[in-house]
């Protein structure tokens, strides 16, 4: 019986979306739109901080600014929603999770234009938009 790979080798050929996985640019494109997603779909947004996390300190150069801003953005509007949440109890909460979500999408949008453009994130440390 002849061998399927013979001839080939013992590496397979990589898929086209392995490098949606790999640290870099395209992944951390992935994660900002997994992050906008996660408005309508909440779990993308979990996935979104997994993958952050499993590739920051791999990419190097202006990319591992995003991931800083990216994992920040994540941890920044989760205590920004569960405050808007506890003061649900006074009216002011509703008006502060809206406030959340338009600082979010903010923030996505301008960290995929840095991103698009080649240039890091210029404060990713920053609790507001990172500009």
């Amino acid at each position: 019986m002849s061998d399927i790979n013979s001839g080939q080798g013992d590496k397979p050929t990589p898929r086209q979306t392995d490098r949606w996985l790999e640290p870099g640019p395209t992944n951390a494109l992935v994660i900002y739109i997994l992050y906008l997603a996660s408005l309508v779909i909440g779990i993308s947004g979990i996935v979104g901080i997994v993958l952050a996390y499993i590739n920051r300190g791999k990419s190097g150069g202006f990319v591992e600014s995003h991931y800083t801003f990216l994992i920040r953005t994540f941890w920044i509007g989760l205590l920004y929603a569960l405050i808007s949440v506890v003061l649900m109890m006074a009216v002011v909460g509703i008006v502060l999770m809206f406030a959340v979500g338009v600082w979010f999408i903010a923030r996505c949008i301008l960290g995929i234009q840095a991103l698009q453009r080649g240039e890091p994130v210029k404060n990713p440390e920053s609790w507001f938009l990172g500009q």
